[in-house]
């Protein structure tokens, strides 16, 4: 096990040197500067200004060594002015250049500045992703025990008019986009002239004048109940449906198996022979899906903060990808692979773990 974990670790890690190689890349087209150094400097600058503007920075430097200043393994450019004043990235204002790091970088933890929120990159991204982390966390919490309740009781007895109904349900849900989602329980739940709502209050089911609140941007500072359920339940309907139906898929096919069979013959318990027998192998395949959940919800809720305007790393992303803000847009992406790459290896992990047919040595 110690060996396939350390080759994982290792594609893992080339893998993201790959990854953010071509994001690099591509967010440092000449284009891409261009409009970096009009933005940050004038609208009017003239071709040549703009590149000098670009050169006495270091962005016009081979697109290798840009890369490995970014990541912390090569010595940070830095500029001399006709007055003798040293600028660069591991300078400070006001530091005294000889006291500054020749490294800084990724490694050493030295993120960049971001032109859009005025701030290091590393603290907007923390403050972000915690936020993202906290919505990330309710919907695992809703969504994963409902969908594998779902997909192993229609699973069960498949064909049946439970199997039927539960899969219906769990089509329904995973064809409706997050934004269609969003704005019906918005209309239903969170507005004061809803019909639903008129009626919860008229029956004196609430005391308010709606059930949620359509905003969660209060939920940033203080999750609620009342701000923080609709987001949560829009994201955690949409993933239900896939993983309940993935479960729903792998459970029948576990209980046609012989040994599945053999149990019956044998007279033990319907109960025993799903909860002893079946679960474990039903998991399998669903605890990969699941797993491949958190990339999803890391960059895939953009539409659902954008909706509930509620300020987390999804919306961090959009907001550097419209503002050429690059150093926020590579810091942004550094973190979607590493989750992405951190939870296929759980995932590879936990499926060896899983399957008693397989076996590392």
């Amino acid at each position: 096990m110690g060996l396939f974990i350390l080759r994982r670790v290792g594609v893992m890690i080339l893998t993201a040197l790959c990854l953010t190689y071509i994001v690099f890349f591509l967010t440092n087209l000449y284009p891409n500067l261009e409009k970096l150094a009009k933005t940050q400097g004038n609208f009017r600058m003239t071709d040549e200004a703009v590149a000098s503007w670009l050169t006495d920075r270091g962005y016009m430097q081979s697109m290798p060594k840009k890369y490995a200043e970014w990541i912390g393994v090569a010595p940070s450019f830095r500029h001399v002015d006709e007055d003798g004043k040293i600028t660069g990235r591991c300078i400070l204002p006001g530091q005294d250049p000889a006291e500054a790091p020749q490294f800084c970088g990724i490694l050493q933890g030295h993120w960049g500045w971001s032109t859009v929120f005025k701030d290091k990159v590393g603290d907007i991204i923390g403050q972000r992703l915690s936020l993202t982390g906290i919505l990330m966390f309710w919907v695992m919490v809703v969504m994963v025990p409902s969908a594998l309740i779902v997909g192993v009781l229609a699973g069960m007895r498949e064909g049946s008019v439970l199997d039927r109904s539960l899969s219906t349900v769990s089509i329904t849900s995973t064809a409706t986009p997050e934004y269609v989602s969003g704005v019906i329980f918005i209309a239903l739940l969170a507005s004061s002239k809803s019909p639903l709502t008129n009626w919860l209050r008229e029956n004196g089911w609430i005391e308010g004048k709606t059930v949620f609140k359509g905003s969660a941007t209060s939920a940033m500072e203080n999750p609620t109940f009342e701000n923080f359920t609709l987001p949560v339940i829009t994201i955690a309907l949409y993933g239900m449906g896939y993983i309940a139906r993935m479960t729903r898929a792998s459970m029948a096919e576990v209980m046609v198996a012989q040994y599945i069979r053999t149990a019956r013959l044998k007279g033990v318990s319907f109960y025993n022979i799903v909860v002893k027998h079946a679960l474990r192998n039903a998991l399998i395949a669903p605890f990969t899906v699941i797993m491949l959940q958190f990339p999803w919800l890391l960059n895939g809720v953009v539409i659902v903060e954008t909706l509930f305007n509620y300020k987390g790393f999804g919306w961090t992303l959009v907001q550097a990808a419209s503002n050429n803000d690059i150093e926020l847009l590579l810091g942004v992406s550094v973190v979607s692979v590493i989750v992405v790459l951190v939870t296929q290896l759980i995932s590879d992990i936990g499926y060896v773990y899983l399957n008693p047919r397989i076996s590392v040595t």
